[in-house]
């Protein structure tokens, strides 16, 4: 990591925003610690970014997927790990996640999340896609998808963009937070 993480945020906004990770994530995660108690006015940033999530219409698999398969593609491994921390949150396995790099010949994918999956690569890799993938994600997905899809993965490349030259690249756990969250809350029932 480039620069020292700052612990402690500065506003109140931030402090509030601290909590909130702590309490769903299980740990304040090291981009807040490093970008945005540097850089307060980014948390408004990201609550902007993360505020539309719920409103999509994607089902959970496909977003996550879509968001995970760039941060792999960069190798950001925090957002590879934050991504597979909210499909345990959702209550999804992670045998999709795991098999990602295979998704072209892996019999775990649909044809519907390969066209997602080859469109957010190519537009990953190279910025632009071939009219031959955009008629292929076409066929499997609606306007208002294509959107979302393109929404999502233009995020989760931004943020890769913030976390690898700053060499955020670490896990923080937080995949291992919410298996152990998870196995707890089974115990108990």
């Amino acid at each position: 990591m480039r620069l020292e993480p700052i612990d402690r945020a500065p506003t109140l906004k931030g402090r509030i925003a601290s909590w909130m990770m702590k309490r769903q994530l299980g740990k304040v995660i090291t981009p807040a610690r490093v970008v945005y108690n540097r850089v307060p006015a980014a948390y408004d940033v990201a609550y902007a970014l993360i505020k539309v999530l719920p409103k999509l219409t994607l089902d959970a698999q496909t977003r996550l997927l879509v968001q995970t398969w760039p941060a792999m593609i960069n190798s950001c491994h925090f957002c590879v790990d934050i991504a597979k921390a909210q499909a345990v949150m959702a209550g999804l396995g992670l045998e999709k996640f795991e098999a990602l790099p295979q998704w072209r010949t892996s019999v775990l994918f649909s044809d519907r999340e390969r066209a997602a999956l080859a469109y957010v690569e190519e537009a990953t890799r190279h910025k632009k896609v071939a009219d031959a993938t955009f008629e292929a994600l076409r066929k499997h997905f609606d306007e208002r998808e294509i959107v979302e899809i393109t929404y999502l993965n233009a995020i989760e490349n931004f943020y890769n963009l913030i976390n690898i030259p700053l060499e955020i690249e670490e896990s923080d756990g937080l995949c291992a937070i919410q298996q152990e969250r998870r196995a707890g809350r089974r115990a108990h029932a």
